[in-house]
């Protein structure tokens, strides 16, 4: 099973959904960089479930221990291994789902795969993997941070609704984690009546990453928006992934979307901040497509293993909306992914940006 993510900054996630604990192992994060627990544990706060009433109910409070690679507040350069447990794992809701494949889930492909499975919230196919993710990009943000890149991102599209501004400081002051204040109280109303009606709404997550120097990430195969894509498209619940303008750009003359370069700064940014796979020094913005959850109360057929089918209505602690808590995995994944073509170009170039 493919749990690593990167070549020189190395992230392996570890841990089902209603097992002990879950978890990563991050290897290749650079010697001497500050390591803060409190900023590791500030975004694992943003992740983790029961933090508003647009949320899955489920109560964790997500307390990161770090079990190896930091010394003194900074990093060694050695492996840091970081551990959240499960505490409020209620493994006995989906008891009535053992011989059952939930439409939507994973747990068909994943039985056909492995032959086996854990039918507990759907074990590494559940979105509580991404705690690790997001304990890594924490760390992939604080190193950043030296070479002066920050990343920030925002739900920017719930439903029909569209955040029109890019506030990035409201992100965090209302429970959508929109950009667009007006935007954000009508995409609560949304969610709000999605999950009256034991239903579920998809959205669009933006990320921005300031500061990326020109001259990241590697023509043809490795360009740095098909690994941004990976990155994105490997969170659950993802469908599709724009870079720039992205498909928007379709219905556009190449006279309209060429970004003109006039000696200091980019005068538009329909590339995204990437040409040729390679940073240009604008702003990196990548969104991803996030699909409605699948856990619904509505009844739903559903398949059995013993073949024919079944009605269900799942039950449980689940998210209406998975966009308020993809943001900071999706910030987390891109944070990851420039970690590593920042190592990879400081190996090419022999220089420290």
């Amino acid at each position: 099973m493919s749990s690593s993510f990167g070549q020189l900054f190395v992230v392996t996630t570890f841990g089902e959904s209603h097992g002990p604990a879950v978890g990563v192992v991050v290897d290749g994060m650079p010697p001497g960089i500050p390591v803060e627990v409190t900023e590791i544990q500030r975004e694992l706060d943003r992740r983790r479930p029961g933090q508003s009433a647009l949320t899955t109910q489920r109560q964790e409070s997500d307390r990161v221990e770090i079990l190896s690679g930091v010394f003194e507040g900074v990093s060694l350069g050695s492996p840091i291994a970081m551990l959240v447990r499960n505490a409020d794992a209620r493994p006995e809701d989906y008891e009535a789902l053992k011989e059952v494949f939930r439409p939507g889930h994973a747990d068909l492909s994943y039985f056909e795969k492995y032959g086996v499975r854990d039918h507990r919230g759907g074990g590494r196919a559940s979105g509580r993997e991404t705690a690790g993710r997001v304990a890594a990009g924490a760390l992939a943000k604080a190193a950043l941070t030296t070479a002066g890149v920050t990343v920030r991102g925002g739900t920017v599209q719930v439903g029909t609704v569209k955040a029109e501004r890019r506030d990035w400081d409201e992100v965090e002051k209302n429970p959508v984690r929109c950009p667009d204040a007006q935007a954000a109280a009508r995409m609560a109303e949304e969610i709000a009546a999605a999950r009256e009606q034991k239903d579920s709404l998809g959205g669009v997550v933006e990320v921005v990453a300031r500061g990326v120097p020109a001259g990241w990430g590697d023509p043809t195969m490795a360009k740095l928006d098909a690994l941004l894509g990976a990155a994105l498209l490997s969170i659950p619940a993802t469908k599709g992934v724009e870079i720039g303008g992205g498909f928007a750009m379709c219905e556009l003359h190449g006279s309209q979307t060429n970004d003109v370069f006039d000696g200091e700064r980019f005068l538009s940014n329909f590339a995204g901040g990437i040409a040729g796979g390679i940073s240009n020094g604008a702003e990196i913005v990548v969104k991803a497509a996030v699909r409605p959850a699948t856990s619904i109360g509505k009844p739903q057929t559903a398949a059995t293993r013993s073949g024919g089918t079944t009605i269900i209505a799942i039950q449980g602690r689940h998210d209406p909306c998975i966009c308020p808590r993809v943001v900071p995995v999706a910030e987390s994944m891109v944070a990851i992914t420039l970690a590593d073509v920042w190592l990879r170009q400081r190996a090419v170039r022999g220089r420290e940006k």
